[in-house]
């Protein structure tokens, strides 16, 4: 795969987590309904053909346990899977300069975080650029727990910046 191959970065926020008393904020797992939702962005995933080869993951609990129920929707595996501190608790520009080192033998990567890093990356990366149904659903909404955007971009992952990506699709489970 060429570095001018079309690719697509998928952000996916953790699904509803829950409260229990007396642990911390990173080790928060998924409350009950959050595990619906995480499937159901899966399936939604895997109905759309979307299917990541690489996925960024926050090494908090409950974005690993998003990751678990949504990879077992899909209909294969990404070859790799990299849990990285980084995006836990990152801001937009933080998750660009993570996606930016992504192998460029990558087409699909999926990052899976946190509000409000991701809503932030989300429209940093497309501005207005894209599907315009899209564009009004992620601007009326935001980024609710388990929501899904999917935006496509041209050239090599060390080149993305703000502005470069298209919004071309946007997923929020029902609760």
């Amino acid at each position: 795969m060429s570095a001018d191959t079309p690719r697509r970065i998928i952000v996916l926020r953790h699904a509803r987590a829950d409260w229990p008393n007396q642990v911390s904020d990173h080790d928060r797992p998924l409350a009950d309904r959050g595990r619906g939702q995480a499937s159901d962005a899966g399936r939604w995933l895997a109905d759309s053909r979307v299917n990541p080869d690489h996925v960024l993951c926050s090494t908090a609990l409950r974005t690993r346990e998003t990751w678990k129920l949504v990879a077992h929707e899909l209909p294969k595996r990404p070859r790799k899977t990299v849990y990285e501190d980084r995006v836990y608790e990152a801001q937009p520009g933080q998750l660009i300069e993570v996606i930016q080192e992504t192998p460029d033998d990558h087409h699909d990567l999926l990052l899976i975080g946190h509000n409000p890093g991701v809503l932030g990356l989300t429209q940093v990366l497309a501005g207005d650029e894209g599907d315009v149904e899209a564009l009004n659903r992620l601007r009326l909404n935001g980024f609710p727990p388990a929501a899904v955007a999917v935006l496509s971009l041209d050239g090599p992952w060390k080149l993305v910046e703000p502005g470069v990506a298209r919004l071309d699709s946007y997923f929020m489970p029902q609760d």
